[in-house]
């Protein structure tokens, strides 16, 4: 694929909103994780809960969108200036040529189950405030954004899991080269809701500790929210990264379990370097998607030294933010380019014992080097598997 401009792109998580606390965190080694309740579930688990979004106010005429996900997305629309950036862009190439694709996994459920607790005690009506398309709906963020910022061009929402923000990458690469628009809104937003929290616990995947990956005594996920989004255009004259390569892959192997050998997995990086036109060689760094559950991070493992071996320095940054489901990979496609940016490579957090059964060359300790070419893994629930690759330059130059 030709290389594409990312212009702008920004972040909002338990780290604070914005690249330059973000940048700090990681370089600190500090997580945004703490033990705390949510709303009325009082799990005692580990989460990344997202500052201020209780107290954005959205502009009077998009009321109906009131919900916790699209409060969290305007809070990413404000980091770093990013919305300005996209309506500068909607002047250069009008506002129907920018397109919205954006990844979500539970959307505004969290409205919906608040209106349930204020239901009709006699009908069981739920209250007229609730307006199911514009917040629980999964299109709900990108009819928001869409919205706020003025655009008229084609917008859709993916919600294939974890590897959902990832995808639309992928999804908006082929919309520009296919011509129906000239420049997108990309990203992920997902918020903590009941339903979040009371299923993954159901599924014995949340962690009584802190996530542990790649630790030998790893024991599940801790859970987070985030916004995160990316402005890719057909040209850019200050391109702040450039996306090289994506691949999508599906394992067919099961609902919830990703293939025991890591087999898509394998796929997706193989598929995202034959689209940039790259060898394992010219990979400088794997953001992996380790989420610190047994079976993700032992499949990832056979995955990654498949295709790479076991040089590649490689870290999980969900210790960082939690596991921020349908927008991890669009927080981590940020993490990737923010360390192909200034340089480094953050560190893997929490690990006690690393685990001798997994392969990678896995960091405990941030390297300052710097990068040419930087990957990011998700993969979702399904296994449905996606891989991005960005670089400094449209190319790698060693």
């Amino acid at each position: 694929m030709k290389p594409l401009a990312v212009s702008d792109f920004t972040l909002v998580s338990a780290l604070g909103h914005g690249r330059a606390p973000t940048l700090a965190a990681l370089q600190a080694g500090r997580t945004g994780l703490a033990q705390q309740d949510f709303e009325t579930a009082t799990l005692g688990a580990w989460l990344g809960v997202v500052s201020g979004v209780d107290e954005v106010q959205l502009a009077p005429g998009l009321a109906a969108h009131n919900c916790r996900n699209n409060r969290l997305a305007e809070l990413g629309l404000r980091a770093d200036g990013f919305g300005l950036r996209v309506q500068a862009a909607a002047q250069r190439w009008g506002a129907s040529r920018v397109g919205v694709f954006l990844g979500t996994s539970t959307s505004g459920i969290l409205q919906t189950e608040v209106a349930y607790r204020h239901r009709d005690a006699s009908t069981g009506a739920l209250p007229n405030w609730l307006h199911y398309a514009t917040t629980h709906n999964s299109y709900s963020v990108a009819g928001y954004v869409r919205a706020a910022l003025g655009l008229q061009g084609p917008a859709h929402v993916v919600s294939t899991a974890c590897s959902s923000s990832a995808k639309v990458f992928a999804a908006a690469q082929r919309m520009i080269e296919a011509g129906l628009v000239d420049a997108a809104v990309v990203g992920g937003v997902d918020s903590l809701c009941m339903t979040t929290l009371y299923g993954f616990k159901s599924l014995e995947l949340v962690s009584d500790g802190i996530c542990r990956p790649w630790d030998a005594h790893r024991a599940g996920l801790s859970l987070g929210e985030a916004a995160a989004f990316a402005l890719l255009e057909r040209h850019s004259t200050g391109a702040a990264a450039w996306l090289l390569g994506a691949g999508e892959t599906s394992d067919g192997h099961h609902m919830s379990s990703p293939h025991p050998e890591g087999a898509g997995a394998a796929a997706a990086m193989r598929a995202a370097l034959a689209a940039a036109g790259l060898q394992p060689a010219d990979i400088d760094h794997l953001n992996l998607h380790g989420t610190g559950t047994p079976g993700n991070d032992a499949a990832e493992d056979k995955a990654v030294v498949a295709v790479f071996g076991n040089t590649l320095p490689c870290s999980s940054t969900k210790g960082y933010t939690g596991h921020t489901l349908g927008a991890a990979g669009g927080v981590e496609a940020a993490i990737a380019m923010l360390a192909l940016q200034h340089g480094f490579m953050p560190a893997g957090l929490n690990v006690q014992q690393q685990d001798p059964a997994l392969h990678t060359l896995y960091l405990q300790q941030p390297r300052e080097q710097r990068l040419q070419a930087v990957a990011s893994n998700s993969f979702g629930f399904g296994g449905s598997n996606a891989s991005l690759i960005f670089g400094a330059a449209p190319g790698v130059q060693r």
